[in-house]
């Protein structure tokens, strides 16, 4: 009881001490804020983030362009909303749908736009249709590899461009996800020069397609699932689809000889993020940088898992197989690649959107070309030695 008493005696005076102390922080604080205009904007981002935790719960509903659990590209958005509620201690989260789940694939975009959902996640080469110049922040023939397509983003300005060509769809878009380099492609008869591409049916979406008719080839287009079946029975000679990991799954060694290397159509593809701009804006800040940061990780997670998933199934393909591991001739490369130019520059002529983003990435490749010559370029043969 003694013992009691005494506790029950001290507690004001750790009460006083605690307020005290608690009471002479904040001052210290309030000085500061006083001597600096930053200090006073990331005061009231922190008063944001406090009243955040008194709120209730917030749910989204995110959709996808993939089919459900789509590997790699379905489970990294899965790893995203994972993320957010974590970092965010349920304060925010979001249910994911899977391509055709909730809403149809291709109208994921709309579905952001108009509100319907608060998130979706896709390539921007899908909306080219409405934005032609989306294309630049996906991928485009001969475009940006991964490490570049991050740069040009994160440190050159494209991020801020792509948001100022979304922002009239009421959208914010976050690089959310990369391929990496991609294969050539799986063909029934060789490739040796450019002649051997007049006439060839292949499997092969976007600008990249765009590029091979006037190559004189037929670009087909056809969905991921029937594409063993169209290879198989001759209705196409040849089908691009993503790398080795997904490739196999599919099972294009088993049916085609030739796998050609590199994917000069898509050298470093981009998957987004899509936001609803008052959806997002409604946040507070501190689930707006959680957003922005989940994003950000499922960018590095995607690259990573394609990356190692591609070296352990490219082993797997060329050990399993029948199948010749080939790579474009270099006259059949630079004919491709001065068809795109070509190509790029006619699109850029026929839209000011288009034109103003090719200016952009076309001034940012100068910029690095002397600094990427002397380290990549430089250093990548004796890596791989």
């Amino acid at each position: 009881m003694k013992g009691k008493k005494n506790k029950n005696r001290s507690m004001p005076s750790r009460r006083a001490f605690l307020k005290k102390g608690l009471q002479s922080l904040a001052a210290g604080s309030l000085l500061g804020v006083a001597a600096c205009r930053q200090d006073l904007k990331q005061a009231a981002g922190v008063e944001q983030l406090n009243e955040a935790h008194s709120g209730e719960s917030i749910e989204w509903i995110a959709a996808t362009t993939w089919p459900p659990n789509f590997p790699i590209l379905g489970e990294g958005v899965q790893l995203f909303a994972k993320q957010v509620e974590i970092m965010s201690a349920g304060r925010l989260k979001i249910k994911v749908y899977g391509g055709g789940e909730l809403i149809p694939p291709l109208e994921v975009f709309d579905a952001v736009s108009n509100g319907s959902i608060q998130i979706g996640h896709g390539a921007a080469y899908y909306w080219s249709g409405k934005i032609p110049a989306a294309n630049f922040f996906a991928a485009v023939p001969f475009g940006f590899n991964a490490q570049q397509m991050n740069t040009w983003l994160i440190s050159g300005g494209g991020w801020q461009l792509w948001q100022e060509i979304y922002a009239p769809y009421n959208i914010i878009p976050f690089p959310a996800g990369n391929t990496g380099v991609q294969m050539g492609g799986w063909f029934k008869r060789e490739i040796n020069s450019p002649a051997d591409l007049k006439g060839l049916k292949m499997r092969i979406p976007g600008l990249g397609g765009k590029v091979l008719d006037r190559m004189g080839g037929a670009a087909v287009q056809i969905a991921g699932s029937e594409i063993y079946t169209s290879l198989e029975r001759g209705v196409i000679d040849a089908a691009e689809w993503i790398g080795p990991y997904h490739d196999y799954t599919l099972g294009f060694h088993k049916i085609a000889r030739y796998y050609y290397y590199p994917g000069w159509h898509e050298p470093g593809a981009t998957l987004e993020l899509l936001v609803n701009k008052q959806a997002f804006e409604s946040l507070p800040a501190s689930l707006q940088e959680i957003v922005r940061n989940a994003a950000l990780r499922a960018n590095l997670w995607m690259l990573s898992e394609f990356e190692a998933k591609n070296a352990e199934y490219l082993e797997k393909i060329v050990s399993e197989g029948k199948v010749e591991l080939r790579s474009y001739p270099s006259e059949v490369m630079r004919a491709l690649q001065s068809t795109t130019r070509q190509l790029l520059e006619e699109l850029a002529e026929q839209d000011a959107t288009t034109r103003k983003v090719w200016t952009h990435v076309q001034s940012f490749k100068q910029k690095m070309k002397g600094w990427n010559q002397i380290s990549e370029a430089a250093i990548l043969p004796y890596l791989q030695s």
